[in-house]
């Protein structure tokens, strides 16, 4: 169990990636503080940890709202005494070409996607601080790599990711707290279930291992990031993308 004793706190847990890393992390021994907007879904995620014979606690938690944000975190340490890992992975898209793509929409994806990860770095560095340990992983995006065409303001919130994994890498180094980034390719979830079977199959065309990526494939990422092994790796981004971006 090599993350037994930590506790990890990770948004967006209530499907998805977001939930694979709160499944894959307590299988591997670490206490989950598992944050989303939609409490029934988070509450059968700490179920079936629970059910493993895990430890988590669901938080009902807009991350756009940087109250909720200061609140649900001090919530968590009250609870568990500390933040050893935090997964930043809570994300939407609201797609629309630029000369179409209103300000709102821009707006609440960069609020969503990427000012929400400063909040919640911002918000639990402290312990980190002072216990002189810690493990970040922002999860990011292929398309934060190589650009997507309608998704300007999802790239442009994955592309931002990138760099303040890369500044909060250099800014907490010497106390130990590492810094990174997974950056995932297509992926099979919620969010692409409902694309056409055409448009799947040209995807996995542009895909040098000719597949999707699974919820696992990125959690498994997560976890070693997340991990003692993984000690001497910070501000590194991760391509879990089959191939599909390369360099």
């Amino acid at each position: 169990m090599p993350l037994s004793g930590r506790v990890a706190f990770i948004t967006g847990a209530s499907q998805g990636i977001g939930r694979g890393c709160a499944l894959k992390l307590a299988q591997k021994g670490a206490t989950v503080a598992a944050a989303a907007r939609n409490q029934e879904k988070l509450d059968q995620v700490v179920k079936e940890i629970e059910g493993s014979g895990g430890k988590a606690a669901a938080f009902a938690l807009d991350v756009s709202d940087e109250e909720q944000v200061k609140s649900t975190i001090q919530s968590v340490i009250a609870q568990f005494g500390k933040i050893d890992i935090l997964v930043n992975n809570a994300g939407i898209t609201r797609d629309q070409l630029v000369m179409r793509m209103k300000r709102a929409d821009w707006d609440a994806v960069l609020n969503t996607n990427l000012t929400s990860a400063y909040l919640c770095i911002q918000n639990v560095a402290p312990t980190m601080l002072r216990q002189r340990y810690g493990r970040i992983v922002n999860i990011t995006s292929v398309f934060g790599q190589m650009g997507q065409a309608g998704q300007a303001n999802y790239t442009a919130s994955k592309a931002g990711l990138i760099g303040l994994t890369m500044a909060i890498a250099r800014e907490l180094a010497s106390r130990s707290i590492t810094c990174n980034a997974v950056a995932p390719g297509f992926i099979e979830t919620a969010m692409t279930e409902v694309l056409s079977e055409e448009f799947k199959q040209n995807a996995a065309k542009q895909i040098p291992l000719g597949r999707a990526g699974t919820v696992d494939d990125v959690a498994n990422a997560v976890a070693f990031l997340a991990s003692d092994e993984a000690s001497y790796i910070t501000g590194h981004v991760l391509s879990v993308n089959g191939g599909m971006l390369m360099g």
